[in-house]
C-alpha cells in the first residue's frame, strides 16, 4: 500500500474579533503548543482558500465558508512564509520533502463567536489579545501573524 503523505502547502488563518482578540487553540499532539488554525491543502487542485475555509470549520466549528455570514470576513492577507518543517512532523510527509509554504489569512469575527474543538486535533482553547497571542504562539511564524493584524486591517481600511 503506497502512503499518502501531506502536501507541504498549507494554511495560518487568524481568527480575530472587532477588539483585535485572537483566538488560539492547542494541539492535541503537543504540550503547550498553541496556535491559529491551520492546515494543508487535501489536493494540489484546492485552492488556500478552500483550504482555509475548510480547516476553520473543521477546527473550531466556525464556519466561513462561501454563502455563509463569515465569508466576507475571511480576508487573504496575500503573504506566505516558507519554514523548514519540524522533524517530530516530518513523517507526514513525502521523504523528501523538508519545507512548507504557508499562506496567510485573516478572518474575522463577532466578539462571543462560539468554537467548537475537534478533539482529535485540539483540547483548549483561548481568546487572548493580538499581542497576548503573539507571545503565546509556539510557532515563530504564527507570532508574527499575530503582530502583522494590525497592520493587515489598516491596509484594507479596515478599522
Amino acid at each position: 500500500m503506497t502512503p499518502i503523505f501531506k502536501i507541504p502547502q498549507s494554511v495560518l488563518v487568524v481568527i480575530f474579533t472587532p477588539d483585535l482578540d485572537v483566538l488560539l487553540i492547542k494541539r492535541a499532539d503537543a504540550a503547550d503548543f498553541w496556535q491559529s488554525v491551520t492546515g494543508a491543502k487535501d489536493t494540489l487542485a484546492e485552492s488556500f482558500a478552500q483550504t482555509a475555509a475548510r480547516e476553520v470549520q473543521e477546527e473550531t466549528g466556525i464556519d466561513c465558508g462561501p454563502g455563509t455570514a463569515l465569508a466576507a470576513g475571511l480576508l487573504d492577507w496575500q503573504l506566505e512564509n516558507v519554514y523548514e518543517i519540524y522533524p517530530a512532523w516530518r513523517h507526514r510527509y513525502a521523504p523528501e520533502v523538508r519545507h512548507n509554504t504557508e499562506h496567510l489569512f485573516g478572518l474575522q469575527v463577532p466578539a462571543g463567536t462560539a468554537v467548537r474543538l475537534s478533539p482529535r486535533e485540539h483540547t483548549a482553547y483561548q481568546w487572548l489579545s493580538y499581542q497576548q497571542a503573539a507571545q503565546a504562539c509556539y510557532s515563530p511564524s504564527n507570532a508574527e501573524a499575530c503582530l502583522l493584524l494590525p497592520r493587515m486591517l489598516a491596509s484594507r481600511g479596515l478599522p
